[in-house]
């Protein structure tokens, strides 16, 4: 047992590390070699944990994204909230997650445009990464909705409308280099005070 927590424990090590390479030298540049010697071992070594860097890079993206839906998910179990409170903290933290992590979609970027070049699908890709996040905020409406606290609206129209300016919350952080975080909540905010009964 020990021997697998051992694993576990330079697995998620191996993968910090990694992330920090990609972002530093863009998912382009990055090699196994580059991701060994950041985090102190031997390309062998690593193989034993990884079999390729496109693997490396999506663990990564796995171990940051789950750490942002505990996050999330602690928020909505968080019953002393409202759902319009509810709602707009998953949304902040949203933004401050961009914010804090903006080098790191300008290195998403890079991949599906990369993974599109090579006959990939980026949209499945995002799709898949951004399921729980739509049952995350799918969930808070139709409890505001059952709750009277917002108004009787299409889930699915509303979540794309989040999702929209959740996007574009993305694209102004990392493409863009905005600094005016503000710019970015008013929006979220007045979105949410548009569905409140």
């Amino acid at each position: 047992m020990a021997i697998v927590v051992e694993h576990d424990k330079r697995r998620h090590e191996i993968l910090e590390k990694a992330l920090d390479v990609f972002v530093d030298e863009g998912y382009e540049d990055v090699t196994f070699q580059k991701i060994a010697d950041r985090c102190g071992i031997t390309r062998t070594t690593l193989y034993i944990y990884f079999k390729n860097k496109r693997e490396i890079f999506l663990w990564s993206i796995k171990q940051l994204t789950g750490s942002i839906e505990e996050k999330l998910k602690a928020i909505l179990a968080d019953q002393a909230l409202s759902c319009q409170d509810a709602l707009r903290k998953i949304l902040m933290q949203i933004v401050d997650e961009c914010e804090n992590n903006s080098r790191l979609f300008t290195v998403l970027l890079s991949y599906l445009l990369n993974l599109q070049k090579t006959g990939g699908d980026p949209a499945e890709r995002v799709r898949r990464r951004m399921l729980r996040l739509r049952q995350l905020i799918d969930t808070v409406i139709i409890r505001g909705i059952k709750k009277g606290e917002f108004k009787k609206l299409n889930v699915h129209t509303a979540y794309e409308m989040f999702y929209g300016l959740i996007q574009s919350a993305i694209f102004r952080l990392s493409v863009l280099s905005e600094k005016s975080i503000a710019s970015i909540r008013d929006p979220l905010n007045l979105a949410v005070d548009g569905i409140i009964a």
